[in-house]
C-alpha cells in the first residue's frame, strides 16, 4: 500500500499534473474541457492525469448539472511543506537571528 505522501510525490513527479494544478490554482472549479484547452495532450491524457492528482487527493471534483467541476485541495501539499521543508528552516532562521545579535552588539562580532 502506498502512503500519503508517496501518492503526492508520484503526482508532483509529473509536468503535465504540476500544469493541471497551475492551471485549478489560478481557476479553481474548471470543467474537463476548460482544463484541455490551450494543452498539447488529448482529452483521455489530461482524464488520466486528473484521475492520479484525485488518487493523491489534491484534486477533488463536484457534480454541477451535466458538468463535472475540478478544485484544486492545496492541503497535502501544505502537509509535505510542513514535514519535508519548514523543520529544515529553523534552524537557519535560528542563526541568522544569533548572527543578527551579535552584529548589532557593542563592539560587533564579540
Amino acid at each position: 500500500m502506498q502512503s500519503d505522501d508517496d501518492a503526492v510525490f508520484r503526482a508532483l513527479a509529473d509536468a503535465s499534473r504540476r500544469e493541471l494544478l497551475d492551471r485549478l490554482h489560478a481557476e479553481s472549479g474548471q470543467t474537463l474541457g476548460e482544463l484541455c484547452r490551450g494543452l498539447a495532450m488529448t482529452r483521455q491524457a489530461v482524464t488520466k492525469h486528473l484521475a492520479i492528482l484525485e488518487e493523491a487527493n489534491l484534486v477533488s471534483w463536484k457534480r454541477q448539472g451535466r458538468e463535472k467541476l475540478h478544485f484544486i485541495n492545496p492541503v497535502p501539499i501544505a502537509a509535505i511543506a510542513e514535514r519535508w521543508i519548514r523543520k529544515f528552516e529553523q534552524p537557519a532562521l535560528d542563526a541568522l537571528s544569533e548572527l543578527k545579535q551579535r552584529l548589532e552588539r557593542p563592539g560587533g562580532d564579540s
